[in-house]
């Protein structure tokens, strides 16, 4: 059955859907040795699709989680040398972050050759939630609160409203989650009420959380997990104590065992407000 090439490009892990349009666009893809334009279609199993002169060929769907740490870019290469994502995950299957995380943000990323996948948890129209804690340079007061939670001003519009809640009681950490994922949000809006942020991870998206995965590994997802992101599960079984940013622990990763059982938080004395 003919298909659209960008969707045939997106399933073979080629790159997204939009990716693949550009691709098409600059004149990268051929079928049957014919240069494609946009709106072509192929039979992926008859019609000999080409990019960039190689042909293409359907990869099994791979679908991981990774435990980004800071000082990488989301991004498959980095003309500036930086290291990427793409240097921590060695799979034979050539694979794409799933949105971004800034370079100095930790937390939950995800990796696919799923270019349906991809489209699911990062258009705006699924509001997935995406849950982080921040530790900011100032506390966060009451008015700053009502903001978050009824919107903030941005220089691109202003933001949806965010839950949020004090993680520790001298106010300057604080979880919020949001489904809007436009660039650096949670920065911005952060910066945006006078508390600017020092420390970021990403706890959740939809129903994956972070769990104990250490701090720059990576695991593949479960089939109960792509269908819980892909919306047949609604939420998580059961809520997850926020980690501590990078920045705000002086040891360790994020959920490292210990005998098989989970660490304490570096700071005792910081307690969880009820």
């Amino acid at each position: 059955m003919a298909e659209r090439l960008q969707k045939i490009l997106s399933s073979a892990g080629v790159a997204s859907r939009r990716k693949s349009e550009e691709m098409i666009e600059q004149g990268r893809v051929a079928v049957n040795g014919v240069k494609a334009t946009i709106g072509d279609q192929a039979e992926p199993n008859v019609d000999v699709i080409t990019v960039d002169g190689r042909s293409i060929s359907a990869q099994r769907k791979r679908y991981l989680v990774l435990n980004k740490p800071q000082g990488h870019v989301t991004t498959l290469s980095d003309p500036q040398g930086r290291p990427t994502v793409a240097d921590l995950v060695k799979v034979p299957e050539r694979l794409f972050p799933v949105g971004r995380l800034d370079y100095d943000t930790e937390g939950v990323l995800l990796l696919t050759n799923d270019g349906d996948f991809t489209q699911r948890i990062t258009h705006p129209s699924y509001e997935i939630e995406k849950v982080y804690v921040a530790r900011v340079a100032t506390p966060i007061g009451l008015r700053a609160l009502d903001l978050l939670r009824t919107g903030v001003q941005l220089e691109d519009g202003m933001s949806a409203p965010a839950k949020v809640r004090i993680v520790y009681r001298d106010d300057r950490t604080v979880e919020l989650t949001i489904h809007e994922g436009r660039n650096r949000m949670i920065r911005r809006m952060l910066a945006a009420v006078g508390s600017p942020v020092t420390g970021l991870i990403r706890t959740r998206i939809g129903p994956l959380l972070l769990g104990d995965l250490k701090t720059g590994q990576w695991r593949e997802l479960t089939d109960v997990e792509i269908a819980g992101l892909q919306g047949e599960v609604v939420a998580p079984a059961r809520p997850a104590p926020a980690p501590r940013p990078r920045s705000l622990r002086s040891q360790g990763t994020v959920g490292r065992r210990n005998g098989g059982r989970r660490s304490s938080p570096p700071n005792r004395g910081a307690r969880s407000r009820r």
